[in-house]
């Protein structure tokens, strides 16, 4: 491993899960968002392989997944010779997810839980990451389990996805031209703003 040069480089994640979103399978979305200072390096959108019967279940597993993808950035920046300052800070809307990821003697009965449950909690006993609570209209990561314009239920989420993609903007190729409001598309619901369009799969 290279030794560590330059500035240390500060990391935030941010996870979150909408579940049984889906009406067919009623499987639940995962959406990841990790940065690194305050660029976004990781996003990550993608639905569960496995049914949870609770949102605490697919919480779990979101923050299971965000970890794998921190692991390996972590591995990247060590590799490329970045010092890393400290633990990741880990930002999730679900306080049971906090509570039960900073109890070790918590017991979980589904087995694909536990297993995320003991994966998660060696992190954090390596201090890769520490986990906190973080509101649902300020988690950045709600805006990777929108996938339809639609289903942002106030005005203060649609904020919320024009803060996160003006964020995003530098960085996302398919923004087209800019006209400031909402429309549906054929077949699509797409969502423009001042800086392009983002279509959105129905």
């Amino acid at each position: 491993m290279p030794e560590a040069l330059g500035r240390a480089v500060e990391l935030t994640m941010f996870v979150d899960a909408s579940h049984a979103t889906n009406l067919v399978t009623r499987q639940s979305r995962t959406g990841v968002l990790i940065y690194v200072n305050k660029a976004p390096i990781i996003w990550y959108s993608k639905k569960q392989n496995a049914i949870e019967t609770s949102s605490f279940g697919s919480e779990f597993m979101a923050l299971k997944t965000g970890v794998e993808l921190l692991e390996g950035l972590v591995y990247k920046l060590q590799m490329m010779g970045v010092p890393i300052e400290g633990y990741c800070h880990t930002c999730v809307d679900n306080m049971s997810v906090v509570n039960n990821s900073s109890v070790p003697e918590s017991v979980l009965r589904k087995k694909s839980n536990s297993i995320a449950y003991h994966y998660v909690r060696s992190k954090c006993a390596e201090d890769l990451l520490r986990i906190t609570y973080e509101n649902t209209k300020t988690n950045l990561a709600d805006i990777l389990l929108r996938c339809r314009v639609e289903q942002l239920r106030s005005t203060s989420e649609i904020g919320l996805c024009f803060q996160v993609i003006d964020v995003l903007f530098p960085i996302i190729p398919t923004f087209l031209s800019a006209t400031g409001c909402l429309e549906r598309g054929a077949g699509q619901y797409v969502l423009i703003m001042r800086y392009g369009t983002i279509k959105c799969e129905c």
